[in-house]
Formats: C-alpha cells, sequence, structure tokens
C-alpha cells in the first residue's frame, strides 16, 4: 500500500489523491494515478468543474477531466500489452461503480483498499462478481523474503 500512497503523490486533482497499483505473483504489472489525459491542462490551472458546480463526491462522475486512479492503472496495462487478468488492485480509496464496472471486466480476482468511498452501487456489483474487497488494515503482516 506504501506504493499506491507514493503514486497518489502524482496526482493532480485538486480534490483528493488517489494512487492505484496492479499486482500478480508478488509483481507490480501497473500503476496509475487520478488526473486529467495526457495532454490536457490540468485543473490546477483551469479550475475544478466539480467543485465551481458544486457537485459532491461520488456523484455525476461524467463532469469532470480526470480519469480515476483505477482506469488510469488498466489504461497503462492495456497500453503496454500487460495482461493483468487475476490482478489483486491496491488503491488507496475503493473504486467508484464507474472503476468496478472496468474491474470485474479486466478479469481483477481482488480488491485491497485503504480508505472507503461512497458508492453503495460498487460495492454491491463487486459482491455479485465475487471480487472481495478487503480494506488494508484487515490484511494479515507478512514478513518480506530475504
Amino acid at each position: 500500500m506504501d506504493i499506491a500512497r507514493l503514486v497518489a503523490r502524482r496526482s493532480t486533482c485538486l480534490r483528493r489523491q488517489v494512487g492505484a497499483v496492479l499486482v500478480k505473483e508478488k509483481n507490480i504489472l501497473a500503476t496509475g494515478y487520478n488526473g486529467t489525459p495526457s495532454g490536457i491542462t490540468h485543473c490546477a490551472e483551469v479550475g475544478c468543474l466539480r467543485q465551481q458546480l458544486g457537485v459532491p463526491s461520488g456523484e455525476r462522475h461524467e463532469l469532470c477531466r480526470g480519469l480515476h486512479a483505477e482506469q488510469n492503472a488498466i489504461i497503462q496495462a492495456a497500453k503496454h500489452g500487460v495482461n493483468i487478468a487475476g490482478s489483486t488492485l491496491y488503491c488507496t480509496n475503493s473504486p467508484c461503480s464507474i472503476c468496478s464496472k472496468m474491474l470485474i471486466n479486466a478479469g481483477i480476482s481482488r480488491i485491497v483498499y485503504l480508505e472507503g468511498y461512497p458508492d453503495s452501487l460498487s460495492q454491491e456489483m463487486l459482491r455479485e462478481a465475487g471480487i472481495p474487497q478487503i480494506p488494508f488494515t484487515e490484511l494479515p503482516i507478512t514478513k518480506a523474503a530475504p
């Protein structure tokens, strides 16, 4: 989770910094953070549309210039031809319903998150898809191999 936190520091979002790491068999496959697409002006320069319109967190995701960390991790894996099916997502926040649909179809097998996110539809869909959502605080602590 420390790597997800570090990745989150690259975020260009004014409201929330989120980092995501896709891992399979103890190998990092891809990372992502939330922010505008490549070549698009950052919200720090043009302002946050969601703040300007008073859109609460967890609602109206289409009213944003940025992509979510989970989306960027999936896109980076696809861009570089990396198969992420069967991987675990480590993310600083639990996914929204849009990201959950993408994670389900990408074949993600487990989600470990640091903080919750106000989206009950997301939790319902992930539960129905059989993808465990595990709060980071509930993971057993294991030592790294020498």
